[in-house]
């Protein structure tokens, strides 16, 4: 299995942080957030990385480089300043994913053990679903959720008997998902997501250990101060 980490965002809500220093090389106890993925990843047994990049998108390359530093391979799939969106930049690195593919925002702080996507893909192939997403309870600054779980593992957006969750920025994804998606085209992956919701074709489940959505100055902080504590009680 392939894991792609999206890294293209500009961070606006990190400035000025991120006007001179892109959001996945942001420090985290001491490391890149970025980093820490990689690690993860590499425990799990992932190691063949896919990362997108636009804004100061090379300084993301030269810290990274190939990933033997962190024991991985990287291959980049660049998207100009602007970026694609999340849709867009996932199916424009298509052709360096394998089927089906695990896909981590990265600017996220998460525990989820990266094994359960091997379970994860297998399922999505037996029962010929698009997307297996990870779900969390309602943060603060999303407090009304994204979709709703079922008892019987169903992801849907709506009018539809379970909880409603918040959509970790963690899952793993069939190619098929993006195949009316043209590459190098800015594309949302809402409304995909919904439309294969609607079609049956999404499963979950929800992580209830740590998850933070590292998208401001504060929540940096934070994500700083929840690993310094992590590492302080080894």
């Amino acid at each position: 299995m392939k894991a792609m980490i999206l890294a293209a965002g500009r961070g606006e809500r990190m400035r000025p942080l991120t006007d001179t220093c892109p959001k996945p090389l942001l420090k985290v106890a001491g490391e890149p957030l970025i980093g820490l993925h990689l690690r993860r990843l590499r425990a799990a047994g992932i190691v063949e990385i896919v990362i997108n990049h636009a804004w100061l998108g090379a300084q993301i390359e030269a810290a990274l480089g190939s990933g033997a530093a962190y024991g991985v391979n990287i291959r980049y799939s660049p998207e100009g300043e602007t970026g694609l969106e999340t849709a867009g930049g996932i199916a424009t690195a298509l052709p360096l994913l394998g089927e089906p593919f695990l896909v981590v925002n990265g600017d996220v702080l998460a525990d989820l053990d990266f094994q359960t996507a091997f379970a994860a893909a297998d399922s999505l192939r037996r029962q010929r679903r698009l997307a297996h997403l990870w779900l969390v309870p309602n943060p603060a600054h999303n407090p009304e959720g994204d979709f709703i779980l079922q008892e019987n593992g169903a992801v849907v957006a709506a009018d539809a008997v379970g909880e409603r969750l918040t959509f970790s920025g963690m899952a793993v994804y069939h190619p098929d998902l993006f195949r009316h998606t043209p590459p190098h085209r800015a594309a949302k992956l809402a409304p995909l997501l919904r439309e294969a919701m609607n079609a049956g074709l999404v499963c979950g489940e929800k992580h209830t250990g740590l998850w933070l959505d590292v998208g401001t100055v504060e929540r940096l902080a934070e994500a700083d101060k929840l690993m310094q504590g992590r590492m302080g009680c080894r």
